[in-house]
């Protein structure tokens, strides 16, 4: 038997390498096998930190008995759905029709042509009450395909339909917000803070999305500072929180952040080291930022993944074992495994939260390692000369082995939105050149394209999805961390903000349209969506502090690759700069020569900004229509108390 998954580009498809089942990964030849040998196909989506994947890779996967029967009567695929987001979002929503019950492992049978006709969760080996055996479900398909094919084939051919027929509605932006507040406020849990009951996860777009309202000073919105500020105390406190290594878990079981569910990612925590900064819980972020650095960096300067939820105890996987213990005892005993799998868009998010986190405390670490990963992914991931509409962009990557997957809109987005964070938080405008050409390159797939967004893929969808007439809009919606379309909407608003361009923020309209009447709706699931809502219903207020380049050419260097140095003088001018970004405003500290090299490559706001007679000079602008430049803080600090 062949072993197709050791060499892969995912740490979980070489993980079921050894496994007796005869894997594929997800190609178009393997549905060509299922073809000619004319059975059903099972796509087994995991990841590599899910520890009910790991359960029934031991229970039933290691099974030899059980993968003879699955080798004879089936085609095996297994997906990383991290590797594959548009594989697995699109067989999420198939599954939708048979479970409600979501999540992972998400195991569904497909015909050779791709179509869903049975989908589940985690199956147990034997029969526990109403849950069948995995065998038995084996069997139930095996004899719904050999004795009922005309049914399965119609119910396959139904829900691919309705698949290809799901868009977002076009509808108006939230103006309204403090129904928004109301709602997540009636959602609170006034017991032990968050959303909801079991099981509770951090939400944090939402947070995002409560902070900023709570900022806006010509809207302040106490409830939503309140709101915002009572959860994220209550999981800094909680078991949801490592106290050794500061970095958050996935989620808790329970109602009161007790009983995590084990696994770190990447993308919690760079959120959450967002939110924490903006909330000035300065504590709470360092332990952030110190569990990236020190749990998530690669030798590359890239974040990993995630980490699992289970060490080796006495030669067995255990859950939780080794967050149980403090640090001393930690270092005796083996570590859960990590997920080396740089992924773009999640990378892109760690970049904006350490860039961003870094300006505003003042930390030149955090925005160094920001610089680190970006710097990775432009080289390896997006390449010499930006993400154009004619290159492509890599999805993930690991060891230096590429990932043949179809990167997502919010691969271009999230990084985008990074690379534009870390070029305002150092002056460095190549960081921005680089987000532009990601977000014109969506633009431009977007307008080539038939969907209903105004951003597409440079690269095309998945090609395997789109052979089979499966490839959907993607999900729209903010949970766990921004949509695609959020992020790029997002990025691009940014991009109007820095560049005058009304292209920009008209996409960035036309997006938030499409989900205007389900986040008014369901705010819960739509946080990113409403901030830029919320961002694009106001006043745009932007600041700019512009200094004088250091003698000795401290702020020396060709179309913006100066010295982080030269944009972090000014003091308390270049303080308040930070103070306002993602607060109400865009707020920027940059040397004359960056300034220069900001408004030769078309970045508007930078125009004709100097430093007058050589002081730090602070222009505060209102859609880019600014005031007399201000050389005296307390002058500006009246000026911003009074907006």
């Amino acid at each position: 038997m062949p072993n197709r998954l050791e060499t892969a580009a995912s740490p979980y498809l070489r993980s079921h390498a050894t496994n007796p089942v005869d894997w594929w990964e997800w190609s178009a030849e393997a549905f060509a096998e299922a073809e000619r040998r004319d059975v059903p196909v099972l796509v087994s989506i995991g990841y590599s930190t899910c520890h009910w994947c790991h359960v029934m890779a031991r229970e039933s996967f290691s099974d030899p008995v059980l993968a003879a029967y699955l080798n004879d009567n089936f085609v095996a695929i297994k997906v990383d759905r991290e590797e594959h987001a548009e594989v697995d979002s699109t067989y999420l929503a198939a599954a939708s029709a048979f479970t409600p019950n979501l999540g992972w492992p998400l195991n569904v049978f497909v015909t050779p042509a791709g179509r869903a006709f049975f989908a589940g969760t985690y199956w147990p080996p034997t029969a526990v009450g109403q849950h069948p055996a995995f065998r038995q479900v084996l069997e139930s398909v095996t004899d719904a395909w050999t004795a009922r094919r005309e049914q399965v084939e119609t119910s396959g051919a139904a829900i691919a339909q309705a698949l290809a027929q799901s868009r977002g509605v076009e509808s108006e932006l939230v103006a309204d917000f403090a129904p928004v507040i109301d709602a997540l406020a009636a959602a609170e849990d006034l017991d032990h803070g968050g959303f909801g009951d079991a099981p509770k996860f951090p939400v944090t777009p939402v947070l995002r999305f409560l902070l900023d309202r709570g900022a806006r000073s010509a809207e302040h919105s106490p409830e939503a500072a309140g709101l915002a500020d009572r959860t994220l105390t209550a999981m800094a406190a909680s078991a949801l929180r490592d106290p050794v290594d500061g970095g958050f878990f996935r989620y808790s079981t329970q109602a009161d952040w007790t009983d995590p569910h084990y696994e770190r990612m990447l993308y919690d925590n760079a959120q959450l080291l967002a939110a924490y900064a903006l909330a000035d819980s300065a504590e709470i972020a360092t332990g952030v930022a110190e569990f990236l650095r020190d749990r998530l960096l690669l030798p590359s300067g890239a974040f990993a993944s995630g980490l699992d939820s289970e060490s080796t105890v006495d030669g067995k996987r255990v859950e939780g074992f080794y967050y149980s213990l403090d640090a001393a005892s930690r270092a005796r005993v083996e570590a859960p495994p990590r997920d080396d799998k740089i992924l773009t868009g999640w990378n892109g998010l760690a970049i904006e939260a350490l860039a961003l986190a870094g300006a505003r405390h003042g930390n030149p670490e955090w925005i160094a390692l920001a610089r680190g990963a970006a710097d990775f992914l432009l080289a390896e991931h997006v390449g010499v000369g930006g993400a154009g509409a004619g290159q492509r962009l890599v999805r993930t990557s690991i060891d230096g082995i590429l990932s043949d997957a179809a990167a997502t809109l919010e691969d271009s987005g999230m990084l985008a939105q990074g690379l534009l964070e870390l070029s305002i938080a150092t002056g460095e405008v190549r960081y921005a050149l680089a987000a532009r050409d990601l977000v014109d390159g969506a633009l431009a797939a977007g307008a080539a394209g038939s969907g209903s967004s105004p951003f597409g893929l440079p690269g095309g969808s998945d090609s395997v999805l789109a052979a089979q007439g499966l490839s959907t809009e993607a999900d729209i919606s903010d949970g766990a961390h921004p949509s695609g379309l959020s992020a790029m909407a997002a990025a691009a608003h940014t991009l109007f903000a820095l560049t005058g361009d009304a292209t920009y923020r008209d996409a960035a309209e036309a997006s938030m349209k499409l989900v205007g009447q389900l986040a008014a709706q369901q705010p819960i699931s739509f946080g990113t969506a409403l901030t830029l809502m919320s961002e694009l219903g106001a006043p745009l207020r932007q600041l700019v502090v512009v200094t004088a380049d250091e003698a000795g050419g401290g702020a020396a260097g060709a179309a913006g690759d100066a010295s982080d140095e030269s944009a972090t003088g000014g003091g308390e001018l270049t303080r308040l700069a930070h103070t306002l970004h993602r607060a109400g405003g865009i707020g920027v500290a940059v040397s004359q020569t960056q300034a220069d090299a900001f408004a030769a490559s078309g970045f508007e706001l930078f125009a004709a900004r100097t430093a007058t007679g050589g002081e730090p000079t602070a222009y505060l602008c209102e859609e880019f229509v600014c005031r007399l430049p201000l050389t005296d803080a307390a002058a500006l600090t009246a000026l911003l108390a009074s907006r």
